[in-house]
This record gives C-alpha cells, sequence and structure tokens, in this order.
C-alpha cells in the first residue's frame, strides 16, 4: 500500500483541494483510496458536509470515515484544541484506527493539519504521525510571494525526520502577486528536484485529473 501524508507549508495553502483533486485521479484510474483527516479543528459541533475530512471521504467515495477522526470547535492547533475541550489525543491509538480504516486500500491519503511541525498532541506532531505510518509526504503550498522560503524549511524538516518527499504542489493564489508562476521553478532550481508542480486556477478538483495527473506518477516512483 501507498501512504501518502499530504503536508503543507502553512494552513490555508490548498492541502485539502490538492487531496480531492489527488483522490479523483486515483479512483478514476481504478485505484482503491482512503483519504483520512485525523484531526480537524474549526469544526461546527453538528457537523458539515464542507469540513476537510468530508470533503475528503466524498472524494474517494469511500464508506467510513465519513469525517475528521477528532473533530475540535476552536481553529486553534490540534493539541491546544484538544486540551480546551478536555478530548486527549492517544498517537498510538490514532495510528492503530487510521492503519483499521486502510485495510484493504491501495493507497492510504492523510491530510495534515497546519503545517508539517503541527502539534498533535504537546508530544508529537505530524512528523510523528507520518512516520508511524510510514509515509511519505506531498508537500503543498501556495505559488505566492514567500512559498520558497516555506517550502525550503518544509523540505529541511522533512529531510531532517528521515521522512521521504514525494513532491512539491503549488496551488493558485486567489490574488496572484509578481512571483505567481515562477515559484514552481525557482525551487526546482534551487531543491534539484524535478517533482515541482504549480497547479492552475480552477474550482472543481474532480475536473483536475490532467493537471494532477504528474503526482499520481510520483506515487509510483523510487522514495527520494
Amino acid at each position: 500500500m501507498i501512504s501518502l501524508l499530504i503536508t503543507g507549508t502553512d494552513t490555508g495553502v490548498g492541502k485539502t483541494w490538492v487531496g480531492r483533486a489527488l483522490s479523483h485521479a486515483l479512483v478514476a484510474a481504478g485505484r482503491r483510496v482512503v483519504a483520512v483527516k485525523p484531526v480537524e479543528t474549526g469544526c461546527d459541533g453538528a457537523g458539515s458536509h464542507l469540513e476537510d475530512g468530508a470533503l475528503l471521504a466524498a472524494a474517494t467515495g469511500q464508506a467510513e470515515p465519513r469525517a475528521a477522526l477528532f473533530r475540535f470547535r476552536e481553529p486553534v492547533a490540534p493539541a491546544l484544541a484538544a486540551e480546551r475541550e478536555g478530548e486527549p489525543i492517544d498517537l498510538d491509538a490514532l495510528v492503530l484506527e487510521i492503519d483499521g480504516l486502510s485495510d484493504g486500500a491501495e493507497v492510504l491519503l492523510v491530510e495534515g493539519a497546519g503545517g508539517l511541525l503541527s502539534p498533535i498532541t504537546w508530544e508529537w506532531t505530524i512528523v510523528d504521525l507520518a512516520r508511524s505510518l510510514g509515509a511519505s509526504a506531498l508537500v503543498v503550498g501556495m505559488d505566492r510571494l514567500g512559498t520558497i522560503n516555506h517550502t525550503q524549511l518544509t523540505l529541511s524538516a522533512l529531510e531532517l525526520a528521515g521522512l521521504n518527499l514525494a513532491g512539491v504542489v503549488l496551488t493558485p493564489p486567489e490574488t496572484p502577486d509578481a512571483s505567481t508562476g515562477t515559484n514552481a521553478a525557482a525551487i526546482a532550481r534551487l531543491t534539484g528536484l524535478d517533482e515541482v508542480l504549480s497547479l492552475p486556477r480552477a474550482t472543481d478538483p474532480s475536473a483536475a485529473l490532467a493537471e494532477i495527473a504528474p503526482v499520481v506518477g510520483w506515487l509510483s516512483r523510487e522514495p527520494r
């Protein structure tokens, strides 16, 4: 089974959109995919089909999970949200739950909360979850000023943690700036990576099969 962590250079950079587009492409290719959002904050108490976990589940068509495994109301880091709501997260139990949910899948997609070092608990981060799942990482950033620095910092953290890198995907900002359209080439030049993709602006991830196709190809390559 291929296990992939979809992480970001920051919050709000398009991780869920990329995860949905990738899910649609993999399902269209006949792959059995399970997409999991382990922890989501800023959730409504009643739940919503617009939450990240629910959107990912809809993209794969999976029976479960249909939402994030842990849902918290406050839009803060998972460790703080869990503490404030008195619902501690046990990393070992979380890993076992994800393993069970992905049983029989060909591809497991796990979307992190915020950036790579976002704390799940006060002792463990998204890095530790990915390592426990044996996942490679797909780094998502926004194609705007600042992303070169943020992406290189994230790649450095991945290397330090010993996690394999699948590639880098840049999503288009709502309002482009002078750097938009140049950052992917700059990141590739600075890092020596071939697996850097800049996506065009689109609203429907299910219609982006051709655009996300390079990422599907990255998943079958030897990890780096």
